[in-house]
């Protein structure tokens, strides 16, 4: 894993935001339909992911591929769900927080810990991405619950998921929330702060965006992403040192002790 600094939130709301936009790009372009691009993608993810696991130390651009990959297909999962199934987003955003709380639950009672500086083992690699993938479902469910259910709008949407993620901060810090739970409600939080920028972007104007494509979009985020990600090969600031894994699990930054 990496280390938790200011550089990996900044990467990530950027993988949320590429997650949307690709994901919608996807199936604009391939012609496959949301199913056959959900099964492709998952494919994909699959194969990087057992790359990953039989990784044994972090590797920048290896980790981000597949947070990048895990953000698409838990993106197009919630859209099957929503579009496919019918399902109306009230329901899939509970359904999905439920199946997070779930994953949780399970994780916690087998391995006793949920932070990601423990995670040193097959069993608790699995929980991570499993979970992972469902903030990213969830999260999909939950902005799009707010910016177009509840008519919020992409721009508002992305302020109020800032200012909640600004809140877990000052909860952190000023009445001592636990580190890694506030960790993990502003991995949630990302996901549909990414999105709903990413929407913003991408969207015509008549729905509320700038109109820029899902194409201009996603390179655009991709090429950032890629940038940080070869600066952080270079320089190695995200790599976690020995006798450093009881630092702060930065939220962003600076969130907080295991």
């Amino acid at each position: 894993m990496p280390e938790i600094t200011l550089y990996f939130w900044v990467i990530k709301v950027l993988c949320t935001t590429v997650g949307e936009t690709a994901a919608d790009l996807l199936n604009e372009k391939l012609g496959l339909g949301l199913t056959g691009v959900s099964l492709l993608m998952s494919v994909v993810l699959a194969v990087v992911l057992v790359v990953q696991f039989r990784t044994t130390a972090y590797r920048a651009g290896l980790y981000w591929l597949a947070v990048v990959l895990i953000s698409i297909v838990g993106t197009l999962i919630s859209d099957n769900v929503t579009d496919n199934m019918g399902v109306p987003l009230e329901i899939s955003t509970t359904v999905f927080a439920i199946v997070l709380a779930v994953v949780f639950v399970l994780w916690y009672r087998r391995e006793r810990t949920l932070s990601i500086h423990s995670i040193d083992t097959v069993s608790r690699e699995s929980f991570y991405w499993l979970a992972v993938l469902f903030t990213f479902a969830l999260g999909t469910a939950a902005g799009d619950l707010v910016a177009e259910r509840m008519a919020f709008g992409y721009w508002v949407s992305a302020a109020v998921f800032a200012l909640a993620i600004a809140a877990v901060a000052v909860a952190h810090f000023a009445l001592g929330v636990n580190a890694v739970w506030s960790f993990w409600i502003v991995y949630v939080l990302t996901r549909p702060l990414g999105a709903s920028v990413g929407d913003y972007l991408s969207q015509p104007t008549a729905d509320g965006g700038l109109d820029l494509g899902t194409v201009v979009t996603s390179v655009l985020f991709l090429a950032v992403i890629l940038g940080l990600i070869v600066f952080l090969t270079v320089t190695r600031k995200d790599v976690t040192e020995a006798g450093r894994h009881t630092r702060l699990e930065a939220c962003p930054p600076g969130i907080g002790n295991d």
